[in-house]
């Protein structure tokens, strides 16, 4: 029987056919295109011409089209809809990709080539583009080993095995705790304060699972919600604890082990290719450079933020010390969040949420779109999907030249991990004269319909659909040759720039009256509303602020250390959140252990980059504020020296021919209300 992966694609816009794949297709997929790409690479090889540019650093770059192919739509499932199978393929077939990128990377005479082309690259006359790819595959090389002696290229080699399995194994540690969980309630006394909006989502999960009463998850929308509005502080404590001690308890699904032989294999693998930490080698590619430059950013805000941080806990403390709790707890903190919040600017989230119809955000973000970037979004029924729930659109500019196809997948579900992430089936590159444009997915975990309501997002949701739709810009109008410098390949410190720039447009009145009606009457957002979003905008940004400096240090605590002495996880969590911490400790509490950004993704030695991305779209955003959100001048030359540019140039270069001028933390300390 044929496999439908490793045919062509004769669907609409060549979109991946999900209905014809099925999990057993994927490991024979692999071993194929794994067996394609060595044929690639072998012509390389084996090619008897002069290496040339174009024999061998472009044919390199256009190599393995198919393995490409396969493995963006296996991983992509892997994590929005994966299931008992697919984590059991995940496990086996990690291991042979690991070892199909050490023999590319190790190959003596491949990498004989690209030297050779390296060493006289002055005399080649290449554009800017050229040079970097030949930059990158060089310095991929010489990362990758292909430097080192046999003996330790076999070292390499089991390193890398190793940790691709970890990770894997990391990830669905994670994903089974989340699934375990559930507060099932019976009596509906025990959850006074919940809003009726989330009652309704629990009895209908409780449906779903044929029970009675109200069932809450640790899926984001039920967690959140929960913890936020319920009175049961004992309740509270129990849904907070169960989050917290996520692959942290003494089960088959504990991360400890998993987390030590990470963050050690890591450092063995930096001395090996001879970096003195994982994050010496990790930053040695990113816009920060060094380990010291991220620690002394992170001081340097953490000084800053840290008196406004105690100020704004002290407020929660005596607001908690009303209610005769003496000692505030991690499970009081989003309580009495939103009761201060309500108390300082009478901002009822739950009065909010009707304004709030996930069709009409998106419909906002589509009308933004247009008006920066001239696109359009149409939805379509053509293109195959994976679960029903994912909707599927054609992106055209208003010339009605086609873009891009984008899938917006927004509800939690069973065998989907939970948070929010833009990804791409398929990417952007030019061959031939041809522009073979992207694919590009959003995920994210929203309150799902309800038989009575549709679904209505919390404020912060809204943002979180900018962030990552501003992702997807990125992904959707990237404009290079080369597949490896399109779109988001660009440094971890300046990935999120896009993202958290968009999330600008969710504060200003006139983006907001493009999409912020009720749900019911139609009626535009009031004025005092916008206003009260503005004004509670920096609310409570200290805590904020030291929250993700805190695991920006933990990032930093783990890989720009030797962690070979470390023997406990939770030990060494607690001296690394040492200057930030506020709340008392939970002894059956850890983060590391569910910390997928740093252990699964590829956040390792990057986290800082949130808050790194912070000051450049505060500084970006201070220009659109002062020519206006709309301007088309500054709107366009952000999409063309960032949106379309992806990595083909240093960042810092790429921002310049943006903005003119280098940016400073100035913008981002005075929106976050840190200095006047």
């Amino acid at each position: 029987m044929s496999n439908p992966l490793l045919q062509n694609f004769n669907t609409p816009y060549g979109a991946a056919p999900f209905s014809k794949i099925k999990s057993k297709h994927f490991k024979p997929a692999f071993i194929e295109a794994i067996k394609l790409a060595k044929a690639d690479i072998d012509k390389i090889v084996n090619n008897k011409e002069i290496p040339t540019f174009e024999n061998t650093i472009e044919a390199l770059d256009f190599s393995g089209e198919v393995l490409d192919r396969v493995s963006s739509i296996f991983f992509n499932l892997n994590s929005a809809e994966t299931t008992d199978e697919i984590q059991k393929i995940a496990q086996e077939v990690s291991p042979l990709l690991s070892e199909f990128s050490n023999d590319v990377r190790l190959n003596k005479q491949l990498f004989k080539k690209v030297q050779l082309i390296f060493d006289i690259k002055n005399e080649l006359n290449l554009t800017k583009e050229q040079e970097t790819l030949l930059t990158n595959n060089y310095k991929s090389f010489v990362r990758n080993g292909a430097n080192l002696n046999e003996k330790q290229k076999v070292e390499l080699r089991k390193i890398d095995t190793e940790l691709s399995k970890l990770k894997l194994k990391f990830g669905e540690n994670v994903l089974a705790e989340t699934n375990a969980f559930e507060l099932h309630i019976t009596n509906k006394e025990e959850l006074k304060g919940l809003p009726e909006s989330a009652l309704e989502a629990a009895e209908f999960t409780a449906k779903q699972k044929k029970k009675k009463g109200w069932i809450f998850t640790l899926d984001y929308p039920s967690y959140i919600p929960f913890l936020t509005y319920a009175k049961n502080r004992e309740l509270r404590k129990k849904m907070a604890v169960a989050f917290g001690s996520k692959a942290f308890q003494n089960n088959k699904y504990n991360n400890e082990n998993i987390v030590l032989n990470i963050a050690k294999l890591r450092h063995k693998r930096a001395n090996l290719l001879g970096y003195k930490t994982h994050a010496h080698f990790v930053l040695e590619e990113r816009m920060a450079e060094n380990p010291q430059t991220v620690i002394n950013f992170l001081d340097d805000l953490l000084v800053k933020a840290k008196p406004a941080a105690e100020k704004e806990f002290q407020q929660l403390k005596n607001l908690a010390q009303k209610d005769g709790i003496e000692q505030i707890q991690k499970w009081d903190s989003a309580y009495y969040s939103e009761k201060l919040k309500q108390e300082l600017f009478d901002l009822d989230q739950e009065k909010l949420k009707p304004y709030f119809k996930l069709e009409h955000v998106i419909n906002g973000v589509f009308e933004i779109s247009n008006k920066l970037y001239d696109l359009i979004f149409e939805e379509i029924n053509s293109v195959d999907t994976y679960h029903k729930d994912v909707k599927t659109y054609k992106v055209t500019d208003t010339a009605g030249k086609y873009i891009a196809i984008l899938y917006a997948d927004f509800f939690p579900r069973e065998g989907k991990r939970n948070g929010a992430w833009m990804t791409s089936f398929k990417g952007q590159w030019i061959k031939n004269n041809e522009n073979s444009r992207p694919h590009i997915s959003i995920v994210c975990n929203f309150t799902k319909p309800t038989e009575k309501k549709p679904s209505l997002l919390s404020f912060n949701e809204v943002t979180t659909l900018f962030h990552e739709f501003g992702h997807a810009l990125h992904g959707m109008l990237a404009n290079t040759t080369y597949k490896s410098l399109s779109g988001t390949n660009v440094y971890w410190d300046f990935v999120e720039l896009p993202s958290q720039l968009f999330e600008n447009w969710c504060y200003e009145k006139e983006a907001l009256n493009l999409f912020a009606k009720h749900f019911e009457t139609g009626e535009i957002i009031p004025m005092d509303f916008i206003e009260k979003i503005k004004k509670s905008s920096n609310f409570l940004e200290g805590i904020q602020t030291l929250r993700q400096l805190s695991f920006g240090i933990l990032d930093m605590a783990w890989h720009a250390k030797d962690p070979s002495k470390i023997i406990n996880v939770k030990n060494y969590e607690s001296l690394a959140f040492k200057n930030t911490q506020l709340y008392p400790e939970v002894e059956e509490n850890c983060m590391s252990t569910s910390f997928a950004h740093i252990f699964q993704g590829g956040y390792s030695s990057g986290y800082y980059s949130y808050k790194w991305a912070e000051v450049l779209d505060a500084d970006a955003f201070d220009l659109f504020r002062k020519k206006g959100i709309f301007d088309k001048k500054t709107s366009l030359k952000f999409k063309a020296f960032i949106l379309e540019k992806g990595g083909t140039e240093k960042p810092m270069e790429l921002y310049l021919k943006f903005r003119g001028k280098k940016p400073t933390n100035e913008a981002l300390l005075k929106r976050a209300g840190l200095v006047k």
